[in-house]
């Protein structure tokens, strides 16, 4: 097992650059700093650090080990939180966390005193990876694939509406139906958030749906670009509340019983029986859907 006190002797002394900052830094005798090293470089069997009149800089073995020592570290402190109880980290892909989440993470702390959650949020698979690394402590997904070791409940449906300007012809629509888009192109996001599974199910013929013109990355870039006149979009309708409102963009939804995601909040069960406190808060507070028939006002 590495220890851990030698791996952060390292990282500092890279941080630094030299064996005198670090010890200053770590508030060690610089012997104490050189023994560190040397230990650390005996039971990996592989010289770490390069002296020279520039200070120290790490080997080709040390830069490899660079980024899991930080890990490791990162690791090692979020452990001694959870015990005190003092931080959760939780994870949410982009749409969740930008537009979606915010307002039930202040609500949690103010319910909970001196508790403290450091929100990430990234791109879904990232996010989901992330959570099975145990980088974050939880998760609230637009899609995940279940494993061993998690539990997941769902939180809330989120319906999906078409994006378009409004000068496009399907802006006076009521309603899009699947004769709309077929062979259509649309704009697309975030990817690994499942809205391509939703589309094939929804068309039911894999030549009818439509194809991808742009991977964008992010729904703001795709809202942009719809309002660019680019083209058109399929997006969670609680992302484009404020556009719609302010007459930038019109959302349309789809017919019949249109198009629905379901979004996930997924933990470890590590956590034995008990479900995570913000996971309950999450639950007893979904602050039901979003209002498809909103999203299709028009504007004047």
């Amino acid at each position: 097992m590495l220890n851990l006190t030698w791996i952060n002797t390292l990282v500092t002394l890279f941080q630094h650059g030299s064996f005198k900052a670090a010890a200053e830094s770590l508030g060690l005798a610089q012997p104490t700093v050189s023994q560190h090293i040397q230990k650390l470089e005996e039971q990996l069997g592989i010289a770490l650090v390069q002296r020279g009149r520039g200070g120290c800089h790490p080997t080709a073995a040390a830069e490899r080990l660079m980024p899991v020592a930080v890990s490791m570290l990162d690791l090692n402190e979020r452990a001694m939180a959870a015990v005190r109880g003092e931080q959760w980290r939780v994870g949410a892909s982009s749409n969740i966390g930008i537009y979606l989440l915010q307002p039930h993470v202040r609500s949690f702390l103010a319910e909970q005193r001196g508790t403290a959650i450091d929100l990430v949020i990234n791109n879904n698979p990232t996010i989901a990876q992330k959570l099975s690394q145990a980088e974050i402590d939880m998760a609230i997904l637009e899609w995940w694939q279940p494993q061993d070791g998690f539990e997941s409940r769902p939180w809330r449906n989120e319906p999906l509406v078409v994006i378009v300007p409004t000068d496009h012809p399907f802006a006076c629509l009521p309603e899009i139906t699947s004769a709309h888009l077929a062979g259509m192109a649309l704009i697309g996001g975030e990817s690994g958030t499942g809205t391509g599974r939703l589309l094939t199910d929804f068309f039911g013929r894999l030549d009818q749906v439509p194809r991808v013109s742009m991977q964008l990355g992010s729904t703001e870039a795709v809202k942009q670009a719809v309002r660019a006149g680019l083209g058109i979009s399929l997006v969670l309708a609680s992302t484009v509340t404020q556009e719609v409102k302010a007459g930038a963009l019109c959302a349309i939804p789809l017919a019949g019983a249109g198009l629905s995601k379901k979004l996930m909040l997924v933990w470890r069960t590590t956590f034995g029986v008990q479900v995570p406190h913000f996971i309950q808060h999450l639950l007893a507070n979904p602050t039901g859907q979003s209002s498809v028939t909103s999203m299709s006002v028009r504007p004047l």
